[in-house]
C-alpha cells in the first residue's frame, strides 16, 4: 500500500481493488496480489526522466462508469506530471452515486482540477512558473 501512495502510481488501481477484499482474501484476490508482485519485480528498475525541456504542469483524467458493482459507484483517477514526471496521482471511487458517463467525467475533471491548483500554486512559491 506504501508503494501505491508514495511511489507508483502505475499500481493504484489493481491495489486499491484488492485491498477491498483484505478480510476475506480468496484465491482470485491471491493470484492478483502475486500478479503485482511480478509487475513490481519487472519494472524495479523503471525510473522518472525529467526531461531538459521547458517544465510544463500537465493533469489527466479517466473514469469508468459502476466500476464496483457491490456499490454501485464508479471509480475515477487523475494523473498530474510536471516535466514528464509523475508528481500527483489518485484512484478511488466516488463519494455520490453519477448517474451519466458524462457526469463521471465531470466529477474526475473537477478532482483533478482542484489538485492541478493547489499543485500550480505550490510550485510558483517554490519559484518555479
Amino acid at each position: 500500500m506504501y508503494d501505491m501512495v508514495c511511489m507508483r502510481c502505475d499500481i493504484a488501481h489493481a491495489v486499491g481493488v484488492v485491498s477491498k477484499f483484505l478480510s476475506n482474501m480468496g484465491k482470485e484476490q491471491w493470484v492478483a496480489v502475486e500478479w503485482i508482485l511480478r509487475y513490481l519485480r519487472g519494472t524495479s528498475n523503471t525510473c522518472l526522466y525529467f526531461g531538459t525541456n521547458k517544465p510544463v504542469l500537465v493533469g489527466c483524467t479517466n473514469a469508468d462508469m459502476v466500476g464496483d458493482v457491490d456499490s454501485i459507484k464508479s471509480t475515477s483517477g487523475y494523473l498530474i506530471t510536471f516535466s514528464r514526471g509523475a508528481m500527483s496521482w489518485q484512484s478511488r471511487l466516488q463519494k455520490c452515486l453519477a448517474l451519466s458517463t458524462k457526469k463521471d467525467e465531470y466529477i474526475a475533471t473537477t478532482k483533478a482540477s482542484k489538485e492541478l491548483l493547489w499543485m500550480k500554486k505550490f510550485l510558483q512559491e517554490l519559484g518555479l512558473q
